[in-house]
């Protein structure tokens, strides 16, 4: 990717805005699912899925290491333990609104 940017190419400049616009999305929900913001469609569904793909990120990086061959051992331990971390903080906060977000009682 750094070197199709240092040749002016356009797919990495797009595929970082796409990225960003999904983790912009996820952040908004999790918001959403704080009580921050207001309420967002599919708010709970939502932050499931968010949480489920971080966690899977997270703890499956092996299969998905062959798909990317570039990147080093200590990216895919990094960022996997980022990912995971987030998934976490994610189920728990999950998991202490979700009386809150099915509109029932805790």
């Amino acid at each position: 990717m750094a070197q199709l940017h240092l040749a002016g190419h356009w797919y990495p400049t797009v595929v970082t805005l796409v990225i960003a616009g999904v983790l912009a999305v996820w952040s908004a929900y999790a918001l959403s699912g704080a009580g921050v913001i207001r309420k967002l469609p599919l708010r709970r569904t939502a932050l499931c899925a968010i949480t489920a793909i971080y966690i899977v990120r997270g703890v499956a990086f092996a299969p998905v290491m062959a798909y990317f061959p570039g990147n080093s051992m200590t990216f895919w331990v990094v960022s996997s333990s980022i990912c995971l971390l987030i998934g976490i903080v994610h189920l728990v906060g999950l998991r202490q609104s979700w009386g809150r977000l099915s509109g029932g009682a805790a």
